[in-house]
């Protein structure tokens, strides 16, 4: 447990800080104005995609001013890795999204292969539209899908493994208070 500690202190010693906590909390106002700009009149659902999107979600959602239920779910393509495999649902959503308008909540969109496998969940579970809104878009080539991008995103970042704000580096992190980069990766 304390070779845990020391390489996970190791880690964050190390790391390069590509955003700090003030920016990623502009970030955050800046989405939650857009997010309610679009969403005040339509009695929407948002979905807080577990682990990642936790830290996203709480602090989003006390800047949303207007009604919104909330609502979680979890699936996962890492468990504790540095890459992904085949994605793994921890628990379905149960809410009833027939004819709503879906709001998906997440820290990154990387790949997208976890938030394109819950928006057409999403979809085929009858929801009217499913938005997506993540913290961090990476930029590079390699998306599921031609030109995927979330319908709200707060930053673009470099193509590095990152972790703070809800991403993790193999399971700690998630509570650094800005975005980093892990060394070499």
């Amino acid at each position: 447990m304390t070779d845990t500690v020391a390489e996970m202190n190791q880690v964050m010693a190390e790391a390069d800080c590509l955003v700090t906590e003030q920016q990623v909390d502009a970030a955050i106002d800046s989405l939650a104005h857009a997010i309610t700009e679009r969403l005040k009149d339509s009695n929407p659902l948002l979905f807080c995609v577990m682990n990642g999107g936790l830290i996203l979600t709480g602090q989003l959602l006390t800047r949303l001013r207007f009604p919104i239920q909330a609502e979680y779910l979890h699936a996962t393509r890492y468990r504790q890795e540095t890459t992904g495999g085949i994605l793994e649902w921890k628990l379905q959503p149960e809410a009833n999204m027939r004819d709503r308008t879906v709001l998906i909540v997440d820290d990154i969109l990387d790949e997208g292969t976890t938030l394109c496998a819950i928006a057409d969940y999403c979809q085929a579970h009858g929801a009217r539209e499913v938005l997506t809104a993540v913290l961090v878009d990476k930029d590079h080539g390699r998306k599921a899908r031609p030109g995927l991008k979330a319908d709200f995103t707060g930053l673009y970042v470099e193509d590095r493994f990152l972790f703070g704000y809800g991403m993790d580096y193999k399971g700690y992190w998630r509570n650094a208070s800005g975005i980093y980069a892990v060394k070499g990766l």
